[in-house]
């Protein structure tokens, strides 16, 4: 009795001892190969207007520049560029695709993206703006993409994260260079502003950016103000965040309806805006600068994160430029880079350039500044630039030059000679700025004579301080920090230990049980069957396709075809035991109806959405369904909640027993089912705003965490049945709270899923029942292989209902269904359900699958053998069940962080491998947490069902 608790307890411990190593080692590598992108410390000041390698004594003393003005007016004499502008207004278009407003590949719009914005395009069409492709870089969400615009810096990829949780902005920005001489700022619209620069506005309107249900109201908030504030003398800076159009997109699509209505809207609002700069310029009244961006675009179903061009393809849009372009193609097609409107503000508005800025002045805003002031402006960025190379190569690489070098032309450390840059990136990088500043002496030098030669000189330095700008630029966006290798190689090592501790106790538990012959029908004779040399060599296809990026974007192929794959061989299997023992028809046909049923519905799964990133395009069931109507998916969607409920109920009426738990059960199920019903064909077309909504919601959630709960308490309470053996009573139970634990898991996906997934949802819950069924008929596979086979589904489920590898594809609005004020705790919990519904719900699956293996064996020797114990039956009753989980996630994690590792330099890094581990990150956590339900229900179960049969054993004795 003591060597077989010993044994579990063993067994136990070494199983969790795995898990936290994994975790730890996990930790370690996450925060090793993401880091906090280190930053200059500080602020530019003055020292921005002097050369890199001046010695800082030369720099005045700014510190006793207390007053702003005086500060202004230094950096202005510093700069030597004459400001035109005396106010800027920065519209910010939350999601709007570039391509809405400028067309693409040389294309104009869409026509009704057009004329959605008549006043606009009139201005692209007469020269008064210009617009730009601005691309962002990923992962492309409001948060991140800000303080890109602002700081011009690329932010850390884990920023992902951060964005439902806005900090600070502690770096230097192009906003806090602003407050430090003087200007006054106004900020109306997107809270997030408000979280990343506190204090700074004097007056703000912030509106949450997560109602994504609400497309008119949260933009009302930010146009009320707007005459006041135009009509208003006392700021410098207006910054509107509009968040409706996003809104738009999550909820509809690029091609909602509601899209041109609120682009026109938008266009109304750039017309108020232009009209009132324009008066204020012929009244002598100042020159406003308009500036039209967009954080970031949408891919076809609305939603981003991503790195596709439809994500990254972001708007700049410049009105009031002067730029004087006729020509609308010019105006149109330019492309530039998100981080570049950072250092193209600070050289139109007089201020230094932020510290860890890699962007470079968008050159069509050059063309109203003279010829010196363009050169200055440029070699002003390429310093910039410059220093932040600085810190990152060896300073011994660079040239000693003289500070007189930009002052007088005459540079003494440097060769006047041109010279072809060839090499390393870092030399070629050396190279082309001592061209470009070489260029600029010369001109500089001949400047006084104005002569032909003096004009192609300029054009020379010119294309040489852009080469090099680009060139750098390019440069330090691609470089990666520094990555700790003895940290990284302590997390891999950490985790491929876990790995090998589980499944040292896998095998361990394996060789236990298929040694007894007398327990089980499988003996080690025919242990490499067929199917479980397939479930072997999935793994193996998995672990080898992580190393190709496109594998990796296509990931759900390979889960598909292996799922259908694993069928077929089931119904080989079945169809050859029938053809050697004759007879038991029933039998025969309920096997093969099982099987026949994953079939169908695994191909329904497979073709309901077209996954992945690069045949996103090709038709599908859920597009036929949209283009259909909506009313076909309204349908469907009904009449799959029904059935639901249905299947749900039958399976909790099927164990037989505890009649009065079940009728209680059921009560609460059907009423959460019914609520549901309600709920879809009442509130869902408006959007889950309403308070009917928000209630009916919170009511569902309150019973079905209720139902599910108490059943997992209550349950095991109830059961006692002395005409039933310990193992079938157990069972009974398990298979009851499991029925509830599916049931509850459904009904809550019905809920939050978009409506075109409530089939998928059936489909997954029949798939479920099938593979219980054919396990329950006395199937010839072994336990583990059940179980892998569930997790498998579960996995392909996962891309069935629309997810892949990319951000994009999380459903935002959906997270907030049911919640009246914005919680980041509740709604990521709600994100988190949603995106892995299905893997949850066939670990879930477990407790009732364990409940069923226990009422078939229930006469099984287990039951009396001489040196069983409670321990003993759980190890071999729930070692499977979570063990087999468990091995393959840490697998799979284990060698997916070794791929990442290996591809930390790779070009795809951050657009495939980097989103992928999320996902696997997430994928650890859902195992973690189904495993930990499964084990809890499982051990809870079988100690209460133990203490009261001890209970009334000891009163029958007495």
């Amino acid at each position: 009795m003591t060597t077989a608790a010993m044994t579990c307890t063993r067994l136990t411990i070494f199983t969790v001892a795995g898990i936290l190593l994994q975790i730890i080692g996990l930790s370690i590598f996450v925060f090793g190969f993401f880091p906090v992108k280190p930053t200059l410390s500080g602020v530019s000041g003055s020292e921005s207007y002097r050369d890199p390698f001046c010695d800082s004594s030369l720099i005045s003393n700014e510190s006793e520049l207390h007053h702003p003005e005086k500060l202004r007016l230094l950096y202005q004499e510093l700069s030597g560029i004459s400001s035109k502008y005396d106010r800027l207004i920065l519209m910010v278009i939350d999601g709007l695709p570039a391509e809405f407003v400028l067309g693409k590949d040389g294309k104009p719009p869409e026509k009704v993206l057009k004329e959605s914005m008549p006043y606009t395009q009139s201005l692209l069409a007469n020269g008064d703006a210009i617009g730009y492709h601005a691309k962002a870089a990923p992962p492309t969400v409001t948060m991140p993409r800000l303080k890109a615009m602002v700081s011009g810096a690329i932010g850390g990829f884990l920023d992902v994260a951060f964005n439902f949780n806005t900090q600070a902005l502690l770096d230097d920005n192009i906003l806090g260079q602003f407050f430090r001489i003087g200007w006054k700022m106004v900020m109306l619209g997107d809270e997030t502003w408000l979280k990343l620069f506190p204090g700074l506005f004097m007056r703000h309107d912030g509106v949450s950016s997560f109602f994504v249900k609400d497309t008119v109201q949260v933009d009302r908030n930010v146009s009320r103000h707007l005459p006041d504030e135009l009509n208003s003398d006392d700021w410098n800076l207006l910054i509107l965040h509009y968040l409706g159009l996003d809104h738009v997109g999550h909820t509809g699509g690029r091609n909602s309806p509601l899209m041109p209505a609120k682009l026109k809207e938008m266009d109304d609002i750039v017309r108020t805006m232009h009209l009132r700069a324009m008066m204020d310029r012929s009244h002598d009244q100042g020159q406003t600068l308009l500036i039209i961006v967009s954080d970031h675009g949408m891919t076809e179903n609305g939603n981003h994160g991503g790195s596709s061009y439809e994500e990254t393809d972001s708007l700049m849009l410049f009105i009031g430029l002067n730029s004087n372009i006729s020509d609308y193609a010019s105006a149109t097609n330019n492309v530039a880079f998100q981080v570049d409107l950072a250092p193209t503000l600070a050289l139109l508005f007089g201020v230094p350039i932020p510290k860890n800025n890699v962007g470079v002045l968008v050159p069509g805003t050059l063309c109203s500044l003279r010829d010196f002031e363009q050169l200055r402006a440029l070699e002003l960025n390429s310093w910039q630039l410059l220093r932040l190379m600085l810190a990152q190569i060896q300073s011994s690489s660079f040239p000693r030059v003289s500070c007189n070098c930009f002052l007088d032309g005459t540079c003494e450390g440097l060769d006047l000679d041109i010279s072809e840059c060839s090499g390393d990136k870092e030399k070629q990088l050396i190279c082309l700025f001592r061209n470009a500043a070489a260029l600029h002496g010369i001109w500089k030098s001949k400047k006084s004579t104005e002569s032909s030669s003096t004009m192609e000189d300029f054009s020379r330095a010119l294309d040489a301080y852009n080469t090099f700008l680009k060139t750098a630029s390019e440069w330090l966006a691609s470089k990666t920090t520094e990555k700790p290798v003895l940290l990284l190689g302590l997390g891999v090592s950490a985790m491929l230990l876990s790995c090998f501790i589980c499944g040292t106790v896998f095998l361990s538990l394996f060789k236990e049980v298929y040694h007894e012959p007398k327990d089980r029908v499988c003996s080690l004779s025919n242990l490499l069957n067929l199917e479980e040399v397939f479930i072997f060599a999935l793994l193996l296809i998995l672990v080898i396709s992580m190393g190709s990026s496109s594998m990796v974007e296509e990931e759900h192929y390979i889960w598909h075809f292996m799922v259908s794959t694993f069928h077929l061989l089931l119904l080989f299997k079945t169809a050859k035991s029938f053809k050697i023992s004759k007879g038991m028809n029933i039998l025969r046909d309920f096997k093969f109806g099982s099987i026949f049923s994953l079939l169908i519905s695994g191909r329904l799964l497979r073709g309901w959405h077209q996954g992945g990133v690069n045949w996103t395009y090709l038709p599908d069931i859920s597009k036929w369904l949209v283009q259909g109507g909506s009313g076909y998916v309204k349908w469907i969607q009904l009449i799959s909640i029904i059935l639901v409920i249905g299947l749900g109920l039958y399976t909790l009426f099927r164990t037989g027993s505890n009649r009065k738990g079940v009728r209680i059960l059921a009560f609460g199920f059907s009423t959460c089912g019914f609520l549901v019903l309600l709920h879809v064909g009442r509130y869902q077309d408006e959007l889950s705003t309403g308070f009917g909504a928000t209630v009916t919601v919170k009511v569902i959630y309150y019973l079905l965490s209720i139902s599910s709960i108490g059943a997992s308490l209550v349950l095991p309470w109830s059961a006692l049945n002395k005409d039933k053996s310990f193992l079938a009573e157990v069972g009974d139970c398990l298979y009851l709270i499991g029925s509830a634990y599916i049931l509850c898991w459904c009904l809550l996906q019905q809920l939050l899923q978009q409506p075109i997934n409530s089939g998928p949802i059936l489909l997954l819950l029949l798939q479920i029942l099938a593979i219980l069924c054919l396990s329950s008929s006395d199937f010839q596979v072994n336990e583990w292989v059940e179980i892998t086979a569930l997790y498998y589904m579960g996995m392909a489920g996962h891309f069935a209902l629309g997810n892949s590898n990319t951000l994009a594809t999380i459903d935002v609005a959906g997270a907030f269904i049911g919640i009246s004020s914005h919680s980041t705790i509740l709604s990521g919990i709600l994100m988190f359900m949603i995106t892995y519904a299905s893997p949850m719900l066939f670990l879930l699956s477990l407790v009732m699958y364990i409940g069923a293996n226990l009422r078939n064996h229930s006469n099984s020797t287990i039951s009396t053998h001489r040196e069983t114990s409670l321990g003993q039956i759980l190890k071999l009753k729930l070692g499977f069940p979570c063990l087999v989980p468990l091995c393959i996630n840490s697998i799979l994690l284990t060698a997916y962080t070794v791929v990442l590792l290996l591809m930390r330099n790779h070009l795809f890094v951050w657009s495939v491998f980097s989103p992928k581990y999320l996902y696997v990150c997430a994928t650890t956590l859902c195992t973690y947490i189904g495993v930990c339900i499964v084990a809890a229900t499982v051990t809870y179960t079988f100690y209460v069902t133990t203490f009261l049969r001890s209970n009334r054993t000891r009163h029958n004795n007495s």
